[in-house]
């Protein structure tokens, strides 16, 4: 059992096994530091803290009496600042957001500032370049339950000259004024954020979901949020309880997460998980999410970011996760005006969520909103009720349900046309299926590209546990159940070696499908 050294940080290490399971493997194994046991895990990536900077560690992996063992040094550190002694109570009940950002302001390069075990309640906090920020074990980072208490971050400022614009949030794709977030990042590199402690938003507690759709003061914030970072790297934490999207990098490049468990309650709104928007080369590693949405969502912003400030997600790399509970397991759109390309999800459970593969655009994203070579492989879905769906009508925003969006007859090809290419799945198993196995709709006038579906199997539930649902949220379409493959507006569809258990249809459903290659697809 050979194992990679992911990331090294001051004071923790993440590696990942090298193995085809998905997520974790079938018993358990020990991880040694310098001979010493230091955890033990059937998870493919793990993370070890407790360690010291500046020192050259062994560490080993002992599967079934194997013995692996590589050596790492610990990056440099300056200084560690315990945020107690700025004055920080952890008590749960001061608020000490002044002494926690006395102690980020503090911090010198390569400095470190430390939460050890407490509850520390503050509002936003602005992290800076070239730190660590570590919770501790038992830290928790609570949200302050009063909106008033938080800063707001202007959406859009123009620049002195006024020849520019200068951009610190968004909400849903636009660039609007916000509520600064309980951790936010802007303009900061080579920044770590590091667990194994606990970033609360303490949503619960607050009004942020009482009228969620309502803008009071500003727009919610987010529980982490990067702005135009750059080398960030979040490791072995957990977040929670958010007002909105849970961890939100946006317009930022070369950003890593790393065992993290990002848990939101089922029935809280517009509680992504983890959602880049306009990120270049984000990787996301054994991570777990429970969430009230999407819990993965795969951004570019609206079309005004997209014309004015245009900056596509590219090289999107997603393994070893496990995505447990919401509306869309990864999902791509549907404000994503800039476009979306190199997308890998691989090594992956989808447990419980109402769909797995999840792609939604609609007509207004634009001609830039192109949504490209995007793969699926090695998932193993669990009761995922719709495995695979592709939506070109998508219902979104104030105009959504117009007769622009949803009109079904062929519209002028323009420059706010959206274009879906290359989209694969393969070498993936779904149990548990209730509406159908993919659903997928293209507009007349661009037609999705291409859908490839290799080596799938997908069993049903028995009839009397499905629940009719829609699969895709588009208006004038039926509910679904039992059903096996349905597309409408595709260039080319690929099916090859598919078998479907279970379904009350026996064969797949065509329209406006131009080129089919179906091989070795089989129903019982």
């Amino acid at each position: 059992m050979d194992f990679t050294i992911v990331e090294v940080f001051n004071r923790s290490v993440t590696i990942e096994l090298v193995s085809d399971s998905i997520f974790k493997q079938e018993k358990s194994f020990e991880v040694l530091i310098d001979g010493e046991k230091a955890l033990e895990s059937d998870r493919n990536v793990v993370s070890v803290s407790g360690l010291l900077p500046d020192r050259e560690y062994k560490i080993a992996v002992v599967f079934d009496g194997e013995k692996v063992e590589k050596s790492f040094t610990t990056k440099h550190e300056s200084v560690l600042l315990d945020v107690t002694k700025f004055g920080a109570k952890g008590d749960g009940k001061t608020v000490d957001t002044a002494a926690l950002q006395a102690a980020i302001c503090s911090c010198p390069v390569d400095g470190t500032v430390y939460l050890p075990k407490g509850t520390y309640l503050t509002t936003a906090l602005f992290l800076k370049s070239n730190m660590t920020f570590w919770l501790g074990e038992g830290a928790v980072l609570l949200g302050d339950t009063e909106r008033d208490h938080y800063p707001i971050l202007p959406g859009m400022t123009f620049t002195t000259d006024e020849k520019d614009e200068y951009n610190l949030s968004s909400w849903e794709g636009n660039p609007l004024t916000s509520f600064a977030s309980l951790i936010t990042a802007i303009d900061a590199e080579n920044l770590d954020i590091i667990g194994p402690g606990v970033l609360d938003g303490n949503a619960q507690n607050s009004d942020w979901w009482v009228n969620p759709k309502v803008k009071r003061g500003a727009w919610r914030p987010n529980t982490l949020y990067l702005c135009r970072c750059k080398n960030v790297r979040v490791q072995n934490i957990t977040v929670q309880n958010s007002p909105s999207w849970t961890v939100h990098p946006y317009y930022c490049d070369d950003i890593s997460f790393l065992n993290l468990y990002i848990h939101n309650p089922s029935d809280s709104p517009n509680t992504d998980g983890l959602d880049p928007e306009s990120c270049n080369n984000t990787l996301v590693l054994g991570t777990v999410i429970s969430v009230g949405d999407d819990c993965m969502a795969i951004k570019s912003g609206k079309y005004y970011m997209s014309l004015e400030h245009h900056k596509e997600t590219d090289n999107c790399i997603i393994r070893n996760c496990k995505f447990e509970r919401g509306h869309g397991s990864v999902t791509v759109g549907s404000e994503a005006a800039g476009g979306v390309k190199n997308v890998r999800v691989s090594q992956c459970i989808f447990d419980g969520t109402d769909r797995g593969l999840r792609i939604k655009t609609r007509r207004g994203r634009g001609e830039r909103s192109v949504l490209d070579d995007i793969l699926f492989e090695n998932i193993d879905m669990n009761g995922v009720h719709m495995p695979f769906t592709v939506n070109m009508f998508y219902f979104c925003d104030p105009d959504g349900h117009s007769d622009y969006v949803q009109n079904q007859n062929p519209a002028p090809v323009d420059e706010m046309t959206p274009v879906i290419g290359s989209i694969t799945g393969r070498n993936i198993k779904c149990e548990g299926v209730s509406a159908c196995v993919l659903c997928a709709v293209g507009l007349p006038e661009r037609p999705i590209g291409e859908l490839r579906f290799e080596n799938i199997t997908a069993s049903f539930l028995p009839e009397s546990e499905r629940v009719p649902e829609r699969p895709v949220m588009m208006d004038n379409f039926d509910e679904m159940s039992g059903r096996s493959i349905y597309a409408k507006n595709v260039k080319s569809l690929v099916l090859r070696n598919v078998t479907i258990s279970g379904s009350v249809d026996k064969e797949p459903e065509f329209y406006g499908v131009e080129n089919s290659d179906l091989d070795n697809v089989k129903y019982e």
